[in-house]
């Protein structure tokens, strides 16, 4: 942040409602913090907040005092952050920003001296599917990271991102630094709303990051009229059916699929915008190797990952569970978690590969399909669906002209809403609950 300051000073840094800080004002706001933060080197400075200034000013203050930001999902509760905070051993620990800052943690367990940490931030996954595991980033992966993103993206400091993913998200935080390393602007959102990022993409904005159902809510609440300035939307974590990308590009949004995690400090393909055609996640960012191990016949196995942007401690090559496929080009298909793999009858369904069949069924405007225990068959497929109108019969009929028997969902299971995590990813423990 120091070198955007220096070298464009009077530029906009951060937008925040209504409000527009330059790069000078940004700065002047993490030397206040730094000054105020009792930390030594190495300690862990814990958050939970929505996405505001201060969380960003502390992100970078943090940095300054050779600390560890840790932000924490701001839906959690007490009880459920109470755990988190015990495995952090967390130095300080704030509320919801802006408010005070509570030295209880501190004081009981007193300051440790110790180096500047080559870890700038550590982030809890956001367990959907289980106990959520604490991943260390480092400078130099947040780094990489931008610097691919520059490579495939173009990385002037004319950009302007649209900040809607909260910033206790690998996809929010990476976006901040990108854009400080670039001396580009954000223009950051407390939570998603459909109706604002339509207003910040008529004012300057430029690239936006969003997943499939804040795409689909922007689709519905823009209408007819197509936005000009937007340069590239990117689209994760999650699959985009083929309508929504006709839409999409309908509306003068230039649609690039990633795929992305925690572990690998966001990206690890992105399209490349002159070959974008919505049937991949892409290649991989510049610096960064793909593989997939162990493959089956059609070429699905464990999509593995190496390169400078893998979390401390999880390389060379992170195994991601994740399963998928390369094609000619050396671009990734992804099919599913490996957790989310539905084995039935000695056959293979791919969740993903079912949802979106059943996503192009009109109607349907959102589905999740999970394994249900089988005396017989050891699972089944179950489809958890949303829709304005639904006859089984009629869509497991329209589903058999396109799936394999096998592939076909036994169950339906509708809702008016699918659980999602913070990020807009499907909550699979939640929708277990359901069937």
């Amino acid at each position: 942040m120091a070198l955007a300051a220096r070298a464009r000073p009077d530029s906009v840094a951060l937008i925040f409602q209504g409000r527009t800080y330059t790069w000078a004002e940004a700065d002047r706001e993490v030397a206040a913090f730094t000054d105020s933060l009792d930390v030594a080197a190495g300690d862990r400075v814990a958050v939970r907040a929505w996405n505001c200034p201060e969380l960003a000013w502390l992100f970078f203050a943090a940095s300054r005092r050779g600390a560890v930001f840790v932000p924490l999902n701001a839906r959690l509760t007490s009880h459920e952050l109470a755990p988190l905070l015990e495995r952090l051993d967390a130095r300080v620990s704030f509320g919801d920003l802006p408010g005070a800052l509570s030295l209880s943690l501190r004081e009981r367990l007193g300051v440790r001296a110790s180096v500047a940490s080559e870890v700038a931030a550590a982030l809890f996954t956001s367990g959907t599917t289980g106990a959520a595991k604490l991943v260390e980033l480092t400078h130099a992966n947040f780094t990489a990271s931008a610097r691919a993103n520059a490579e495939r993206l173009g990385g002037e400091p004319t950009q302007r991102w649209l900040g809607t993913l909260p910033l206790f998200h690998v996809g929010g935080l990476a976006m901040l630094y990108r854009c400080a390393l670039y001396g580009a602007s954000i223009a950051l959102e407390a939570s998603f709303d459909a109706e604002r990022a339509c207003a910040a993409m008529d004012e300057g904005v430029t690239h936006v990051s969003l997943v499939p159902t804040m795409l689909e809510r922007v689709l519905e609440v823009r209408g007819a009229r197509p936005f000009t300035g937007v340069k590239a939307a990117l689209i994760g974590g999650g699959p985009m059916t083929s309508s929504t990308l006709r839409r999409a590009r309908a509306a003068g949004l230039p649609v690039l699929q990633t795929y992305g995690l925690t572990e690998a400090c966001s990206q690890v393909t992105t399209e490349v915008p002159e070959e974008a055609d919505g049937l991949t996640a892409g290649r991989p960012i510049p610096g960064v190797e793909v593989r997939i191990t162990e493959p089956d016949e059609g070429g699905v196995g464990e999509i593995e990952v190496r390169g400078p942007t893998v979390a401390k401690g999880l390389g060379p090559w992170l195994k991601t569970k994740d399963l998928g496929s390369l094609d000619a080009r050396g671009r990734l298909s992804v099919r599913s978690r490996r957790m989310d793999l539905i084995l039935t009858g000695g056959e293979n369904v791919y969740p993903a590969e079912v949802e979106a069949v059943l996503r192009e069924y009109p109607g349907i405007r959102d589905v999740a399909v999970v394994a249900r225990p089988d005396s017989e068959w050891g699972q089944v497929p179950v489809a958890v669906v949303v829709a304005s109108e639904f006859e089984a019969a009629a869509v497991t009929a329209w589903v058999r002209e396109r799936l394999a028997a096998y592939k076909i969902p036994r169950a339906w299971v509708l809702v008016d809403v699918l659980p999602r995590n913070a990020t807009g990813k499907l909550d699979r423990l939640g929708l277990l609950k359901l069937i």
